[in-house]
């Protein structure tokens, strides 16, 4: 199946590793250009070179916390490759503990980067697609339920999704489509850490695993194919929706 990605250039944030990293392999296999972005500048660089084609990819070491960056991504783009087409809007997860545990630091932090950055990003590039184009917000399963000790992500994951819904309504007229992923238990580093803070990490994984209807965790690989997929032409009549990729770990319909 053609996806009709070949020579589409996308921004990826938060794709020095993880399921960001996960989509740029994907995208790049099947003939996109991307631009990735992380804090780390060495991590960056390591990314993009082991993505093994230099005309292919760029990083950029970049803080969602900056108002400045989602500009600096979509003129990364256009002056390396000449045009952009959408963005993968992923971060990295906000702290441990339950809503009523954290501080107001924690939630303010989080709230600039996982929320109001992701925002940014989002609108930035929206507005500077003129093609058409399709822009996915990486969340959690915690949009459709809340997690166990992980009150921040209970909280700001499923505003993002509602801002991506209110996004696609406003963007959709000019052919740019706006949606949602839902990972669940997919073997990233954060979930390792995750796993690790139990105290027990094969004991969380296996009951992890227990209620999960394919019976396994995934892997970032089954991530980023579902992710180039709906960034790519090939679903261009697919917006507005949150998309689980949980291995049916998620009960609604």
């Amino acid at each position: 199946m053609d996806l009709g990605l070949a020579d589409r250039v996308y921004v990826l944030t938060g794709a020095s590793g993880g399921l960001g990293f996960a989509t740029a392999q994907q995208l790049v296999a099947d003939g996109a250009r991307v631009v990735l972005s992380a804090r780390a500048p060495e991590r960056v660089a390591a990314a993009v070179e082991s993505l093994g084609d230099p005309t292919r990819a760029i990083g950029l070491a970049a803080d969602l916390a900056d108002p400045g960056t989602p500009a600096r991504l979509v003129a990364a783009a256009r002056e390396h490759f000449g045009r952009l087409d959408g963005a993968l809007v992923s971060v990295g997860g906000p702290p441990r503990g339950t809503a009523a545990e954290v501080t107001d630091e924690q939630w303010r932090e989080s709230f600039e980067t996982v929320f109001l950055g992701s925002v940014r990003v989002a609108r930035t590039v929206a507005g500077a697609l003129t093609d058409g184009g399709a822009i996915a917000l990486v969340l959690s399963t915690s949009v459709r339920g809340p997690l166990t000790g992980l009150g921040i992500s209970n909280g700001l994951r499923p505003g993002l999704a509602g801002v991506a819904k209110d996004m696609a309504d406003e963007y959709g007229p000019r052919g740019v489509r706006v949606l949602s992923l839902l990972p669940g238990r997919i073997m990233t580093d954060r979930n390792r850490a995750l796993l690790a803070a139990t105290g027990d990490a094969d004991r969380a994984r296996a009951e992890a695993e227990a209620a999960i209807p394919l019976g396994r965790t995934g892997e970032p690989a089954e991530f980023g194919r579902v992710a180039a997929f709906l960034l790519s032409p090939a679903a261009g009549y697919v917006t507005g929706v949150t998309v689980p990729v949980d291995g049916g770990a998620v009960r609604g319909l």
